[in-house]
């Protein structure tokens, strides 16, 4: 039998949650803005806005770059960690129907520039109150200060008169909402188009199987300048519940918010929880307290087994797995709040998807194998920005999206099993990087890990590079040894290289091109 997976959700429920959700993300925070005005909406550090607040200073933050020149269908850049002028400007962009594009200040002036460029930005946000980072971009970009509305203290650049806007969809299947640059795994960025209904069906069928309601208080570190962090935004003001705007991560202050501040949802990447826990060790904590806590959630990354049990061990709860994609706005698969699993399975897919896996000779693989995992649905993005080859290579005439991972299913159950273009031929066999690094991980003194392949006389070989704790005096060849009693001969690194650091973005996912470049300096 091939492995495909019909939609989880039949037609009633998708069809439902269609019309549950509103024609445009500045919406979601109308029914409670008539119904629980004075509840919290976003909480800052300093700041917190209700309901009430949302729903007045989203359109005189919208008057306000209407009147700097923002048109329908211009495309305009913020530049900001996560904070309440972020959102605000946001839901603004959506009011006034212009693309927004959220970009980390982390980014070097390079990158910044490029998606600049890419994207005929017609301005450029930036929020200086909470970033040092941006402080220096808006200084290079001759960004004066300015009062956007209720929001003050934005740095903005000044109007490209140059660029066009784009039409204007009522459909809002077809009306792109934000626009995402993302790298991948070739390092050169491009711009997903994700609709205003690829984001809130993505993000309500997400909160539908966490059933999150006003009661819920999300602790949101992942950057929304990342689509997690847009996902958990949206899902949060459309069950009612209240956000917490966290700029940059830091172990001490979530252990703090966990304890004080009624936090009631947390998700992070598999290093959100490694340095929690490492963190803990260190401060010599006896227990955490986890408050209010009834929901932890994980994506982004492999999943490894000793992580998720020792984290679940400290806050008592399931540490819930789950897979997406920015090209799918981006959940997929996840593991069920009422049925938690003991492995490394990223779940069932979400309502409204369909997936099937496709062997390399282009042909459906049958269940149980690994194959290339393609899938279709409402929340497949509309395209590549200003790359319709690119985006003909990803989506097929059938509607189907080429995620470029590994997965097998098991029955209704999906596990991802590595990248297309990370799988090493060694010797006529595939090696998946993700065993590998699951292996090395295992070992006590290993944080992380990443493999990658090396070409070398028209083979490829297996080369790993690892993360200690710090403090440990763990050599490469006794990774080695421990690693080989664990893994078939074509599996076995040729080479373990010891970093401080693995190169990675600021969601925690390694950049593995950086690694395999290094291979060829």
């Amino acid at each position: 039998m091939e492995a495909r997976l019909t939609k989880t959700g039949d037609a009633a429920e998708v069809a439902d949650i269609l019309s549950s959700i509103p024609k445009r993300l500045h919406q979601v925070m109308d029914r409670f803005a008539a119904h629980t005005p004075d509840h919290p909406a976003l909480v800052g550090d300093n700041e917190v806005w209700s309901y009430r607040k949302l729903a007045e200073f989203i359109p005189e933050i919208a008057s306000a770059m209407q009147a700097l020149g923002i048109r329908a269908g211009d495309r305009v850049m913020i530049v900001s960690e996560n904070c309440i002028a972020l959102a605000g400007l946001l839901l603004a962009a959506s009011r006034i129907d212009a693309w927004a594009i959220v970009v980390n200040p982390r980014l070097s002036a390079r990158e910044l520039d490029q998606i600049r460029d890419h994207s005929g930005a017609r301005r450029m946000f930036f929020t200086p109150t909470v970033s040092k980072e941006a402080v220096a971009h808006a200084e290079r970009c001759n960004a004066p200060v300015k009062d956007i509305g209720p929001l003050k203290g934005v740095a903005v650049t000044a109007l490209n008169k140059s660029v066009t806007a784009e039409p204007v969809e009522t459909d809002a299947a077809r009306q792109v909402a934000v626009l995402i640059y993302t790298s991948g795994t070739t390092g050169t960025p491009k711009g997903v188009m994700l609709t205003h209904q690829n984001l809130l069906f993505s993000a309500m069928t997400t909160a539908r199987f966490r059933k999150m309601d006003n009661r819920d208080k999300l602790y949101v570190v992942l950057p929304i300048s990342h689509i997690v962090g847009i996902s958990l935004l949206l899902m949060t003001l459309m069950t009612g519940g209240t956000v917490r705007l966290v700029s940059k991560y830091d172990p001490a202050s979530l252990i703090k918010a966990l304890a004080e501040e009624n936090i009631t949802i947390l998700n992070g990447v598999p290093a959100t929880y490694q340095r929690l826990l490492e963190y803990k060790a260190l401060a010599e904590i006896e227990k955490l307290n986890k408050g209010s806590l009834r929901l932890i959630g994980v994506a982004g990354a492999p999943l490894d087994l000793d992580l998720k049990s020792r984290t679940e061990k400290e806050l008592g709860l399931p540490l819930l797995n789950g897979y997406g994609i920015t090209e799918c706005a981006p959940g997929i698969s996840g593991v069920r709040f009422d049925a938690p699993r003991q492995d490394q399975a990223v779940g069932k897919l979400l309502p409204g998807v369909e997936a099937r896996l496709i062997g390399r000779d282009g042909k459906p693989v049958p269940n149980g194998e690994v194959g290339e995992l393609h899938v279709r649905g409402l929340n497949v993005m509309r395209g590549y920005y200003r790359a319709p080859d690119l985006t003909a290579k990803a989506i097929d005439a059938g509607g189907w999206f080429n995620t470029g991972d590994l997965a097998r299913l098991d029955g209704d159950c999906m596990f991802i099993v590595g990248r297309t273009k990370e799988m090493i031929i060694r010797s006529g066999f595939n090696v998946y990087p993700a065993e590998i690094e699951a292996v090395l991980n295992s070992h006590g003194a290993v944080v992380q890990s990443a493999v990658v392949g090396r070409t070398i006389d028209g083979n490829e070989e297996v080369v790993a590079f690892v993360q200690l704790l710090q403090g440990t005096k763990v050599t490469p060849s006794e990774l080695m040894t421990y690693a080989s009693g664990q893994l078939t001969s074509y599996k076995r690194p040729a080479e373990i290289v010891v970093l401080d650091a693995l190169p990675a973005t600021s969601t925690g996912k390694i950049l593995k091109h950086k690694l395999a470049e290094s291979l060829r300096v």
